[in-house]
């Protein structure tokens, strides 16, 4: 099948936590805004779930999904069968078939991977980056990072008039909220931790930890390449702790736990 970039409509807004301050005229404006962030702010977990849901269901519907039959769908399917949720969050698998070399993760547990990361991880890596990004939402903070993007400017006005219920978003503003799933910035220090739970989830697995550390050399390796992939793998890196220091803790780890480094990655 052809692949295609990911479609991915910009972010409609700029986060946004501080209000200027304005001559008298405009108070009233400025007041009206204050208030539409406040009741955003009391967002409930089912209003989340349903954004979430209906973010995840429209980057499925405007991506291309592998078919049941696909190398790519029986091979994330095998290596998936037994996970089933994580810390009670169902946990459910689809795989792009798209350019980007990239996988995440959603708060309610849905995981896509794209397929050129698979072209290039072998069983034991990929596993790690699913592990990652599966880490990201036990600790909640994919769910952070979600929550952030409802808050921004793009989306409040629409959330805040609707009260209890969920607003009726436009293809723009599905767009902008499947856009801060896929690029979500997380701090470095939870990138760390979810690389020991990327590391955690191999050993719990009956894999060799050494996966992480070996997709981190690849990713290591894209990004000295001069070329359009080196450079979205740096931006999608941009957030992430060194990628030589993350290296470094894991082979640490895994030296530490009794592990042999494979021989090869293949």
């Amino acid at each position: 099948m052809l692949k295609s970039s990911i479609k991915a409509l910009a972010i409609l807004g700029v986060l946004c936590f501080s209000t200027p301050v304005y001559a008298q005229f405009n108070l009233k404006k400025v007041a009206g805004s204050a208030t539409k962030t406040l009741q955003a702010v009391t967002l409930t977990d089912q209003q989340m779930a349903e954004y979430v849901k209906e973010s995840v269901e429209w980057m499925d519907k405007n991506n291309p999904v592998s078919a049941d039959d696909s190398p790519y769908t029986i091979r994330l399917k095998k290596l998936t069968e037994n996970l089933n949720d994580a810390d009670g969050i169902p946990l459910n698998f689809k795989v792009y078939e798209v350019i980007d070399v990239n996988a995440f993760a959603c708060p309610d547990g849905s995981v896509r991977v794209f397929s050129s990361l698979m072209d290039i991880m072998n069983d034991d890596e990929l596993l790690g980056i699913i592990g990652h990004e599966i880490g990201h939402v036990m600790k909640h903070h994919s769910k952070k990072a979600f929550r952030t993007q409802l808050l921004s400017d793009a989306m409040k006005d629409a959330i805040a008039s609707t009260g209890s219920k969920a607003a009726a978003l436009t293809e723009s503003q599905l767009g902008a909220l499947g856009s801060s799933l896929i690029d979500a910035k997380f701090s470095q220090k939870q990138e760390k931790e979810a690389d020991d739970c990327g590391y955690d989830f191999l050993k719990a697995n009956g894999r060799n930890p050494w996966g992480m550390v070996m997709a981190f050399e690849k990713f290591l390796e894209m990004e000295g390449q001069n070329n359009a992939k080196s450079s979205y793998i740096t931006k999608m890196f941009s957030s992430h702790p060194e990628t030589v220091d993350r290296i470094k803790r894991m082979s640490e780890r895994a030296k530490a736990d009794g592990f042999e480094r494979p021989s090869t990655t293949k």
